[in-house]
């Protein structure tokens, strides 16, 4: 393990709180910090650790990690909550952003925590909660300053399977950024799919069987579609806001470095759509459900009630 000292935890949602777990299976010391009394209570009950009762709490850690919502969440763990977590942290130490993060956001929090000698690390994670659950992420890791990559590596590599450098701070958020971008565009265009089909008289099940063997295959038709649209489970543990967040956070990217991007302005407003209609906690599997009236589960054999 090249964490200096014991290794703070932020954020214990659904995917923080498997992160976690992992880290203290591997036998890290770890302080953890929700903003949920509860959550924190619940986890240190079952895997250990020092819950934080205040800033203080993570004085002596080499590596603070945090899992949180957005750019801003962060910024209020490490820079506000009582004074904020960096007040607290010795020089050399790094905070390991594995949110996804605006970019921008990332470059700003990196440049306030400089004078104190506070580095960070981007390093957002793709794979839901199953890889998580199991230490099998990929994480997409920006930033350049490789003393501070060596520190987090060993958290990095009991989190994830497969770490990829991407470049300069900033880029592990700008890379999460458009991979959402592209899976929410993946479900949209899924969904129309469906829709259009099942008013045609296609069976949605049928359809997905015949996509998943041809060329309009994805991550979406083989899973979301699959195990939980057609179903009607709608239970990814992924939230609508943070999809619709993130391809807002591509789209931005887009308009800043000057590239016409109109399929994603259309996904973004697609996605803040379904936000607004469906509020921030549905789960994202359920997006379809604010543009059409379309039952998109398939049917059931002949004589079933489709319950």
């Amino acid at each position: 393990m090249s964490a200096a000292g014991p290794v703070g935890f932020v954020g214990l949602g659904n995917m923080g709180r498997r992160m976690a777990a992992n880290l203290a299976a591997a036998g890290f010391a770890l302080v953890v910090r929700d903003s949920d009394a509860g959550a924190q209570q619940r986890f240190v009950a079952g895997h250990g650790g020092e819950p934080a009762g205040s800033p203080r709490s993570f004085a002596e850690a080499g590596v603070v990690v945090t899992m949180l919502p957005d750019s801003g969440a962060v910024r209020e763990a490490i820079l506000g909550w009582e004074g904020g977590i960096a007040a607290a942290l010795k020089p050399g130490a790094v905070v390991l952003d594995l949110s996804s993060s605006d970019p921008v956001g990332t470059k700003a929090l990196a440049q306030d925590l400089g004078p104190a000698g506070v580095r960070v690390i981007d390093a957002p994670v793709s794979g839901g909660i199953t890889r998580a659950e199991a230490g099998t992420l990929s994480l997409m890791v920006g930033g350049q300053d490789e003393d501070a990559f060596t520190r987090v590596r060993g958290v990095l590599e009991t989190v994830g399977e497969r770490i990829f450098r991407t470049g300069p701070l900033g880029s592990g958020h700008a890379m999460k950024a458009l991979n959402n971008f592209l899976g929410a565009a993946a479900y949209t265009t899924a969904a129309e799919a469906l829709a259009v089909g099942r008013e045609f008289g296609l069976d949605p099940g049928v359809m997905l069987d015949v996509f998943n063997a041809s060329t309009g295959r994805s991550f979406n038709t083989e899973h979301v579609m699959k195990e939980d649209v057609i179903t009607g489970r709608y239970g990814t543990g992924f939230a609508l806001g943070l999809l619709a967040k993130d391809v807002a956070i591509a789209a931005g990217l887009a308009d800043a470095v000057g590239v016409d991007a109109p399929a994603c302005q259309l996904v973004r407003r697609r996605w803040a759509e379904a936000l607004a209609g469906l509020g921030f906690a549905a789960d994202h599997s359920e997006a379809h459900k604010r543009w059409w009236q379309a039952d998109l589960r398939t049917s059931p054999p002949q004589g079933q009630d489709p319950g």
